[in-house]
């Protein structure tokens, strides 16, 4: 069940588009892929680049553009041991595994419990099974640890939100640590939000590895599995019906990523839309 708690902020914006990269496994990506995977170009130097997230203003957020609550965006990020083929310890789906992406991983449908439903009876050239997977997006005691992490927009003066983080490795030293590696570069990232649905909203993501975004319960971009950079765009506009959006209405976004394979990790975020949690949303 959705469960608000520490006051964070609500972010007013119009339109979304929202571009990430997170290096990591190999392969080639797509003919819409661009960027670099787990030997690609990403900066390997710090742990955290400059997080810039700028928040459109004058946009038909709440408040008429204003910013009642303070632009910050709480998620939680839980880190996975990499697993060792000789003693078997860490999570098999980290490190293990290299390839060019596979759409279908998870349901079209997100879960009862607001998290996604795993669309196999047992394994995947991406992913080890059902068992594995959810424990992807839950807190397991030994397997994963939680740990929060915001990202704390600023207002733009383009009115265009804008993230860009070409060494986006969040948890560096935290959790299960990391590992005699440069970075911890095995994490999972999940983050709801709420937001009204306006007309004219774009959303679009480039990256890897694992991305699932659900709106209105229902998935909307689908670029699962380890791969070099790869995009997807959403006009809201021409997908409104087949999500069930209707203008005016207020909808939840949530947000599932997953870091599983050395050794870069970039992410971008531009965006615009209204979201309307003005407390961070987490998810048991």
């Amino acid at each position: 069940m959705l469960q608000p708690l520490r006051l964070r902020g609500c972010v007013p914006l119009a339109a979304l588009l929202l571009m990430a990269g997170v290096g990591c496994g190999g392969g080639s990506g797509n003919s819409s892929s661009n960027g670099a995977g787990g030997g690609g170009a990403g900066d390997p130097g710090g742990s955290t680049a400059d997080v810039s997230f700028g928040m459109g203003v004058g946009g038909a957020g709440p408040g008429g553009g204003t910013d009642p609550c303070g632009p910050s965006l709480t998620g939680i990020v839980r880190d996975f041991r990499a697993y060792n083929r000789e003693d078997r310890t860490g999570h098999p789906d980290f490190e293990t595994i290299n390839g060019e992406g596979l759409k279908g991983i998870v349901e079209d449908q997100l879960g009862a419990d607001r998290k996604p439903v795993y669309a196999h009876e047992g394994r995947t050239e991406h992913t080890t099974g059902p068992e594995e997977f959810n424990q992807w997006y839950r807190d397991v005691e030994g397997v994963n640890i939680p740990i929060e992490f915001t990202i704390t927009p600023t207002v733009g003066q383009n009115g265009i939100a804008t993230y860009e983080n070409n060494a986006f490795f969040p948890i560096d030293g935290k959790g299960f640590g990391n590992e005699d590696r440069e970075h911890n570069y095995h994490f999972t990232f999940e983050l709801h939000m709420t937001f009204k649905y306006q007309g004219g909203e774009v959303f679009e993501f480039t990256g890897d590895d694992d991305l699932w975004v659900f709106m209105n319960n229902r998935l909307a971009i689908d670029l699962g599995g380890l791969h070099q950079s790869q995009s997807d765009t959403l006009v809201l506009d021409e997908k409104a019906q087949e999500l069930g959006l209707e203008i005016g209405q207020e909808y939840p976004l949530d947000f599932f990523h997953a870091e599983r394979h050395t050794t870069h990790s970039n992410f971008a975020i531009q965006s615009s839309l209204a979201f309307t949690n003005c407390e961070p949303i987490f998810v048991e």
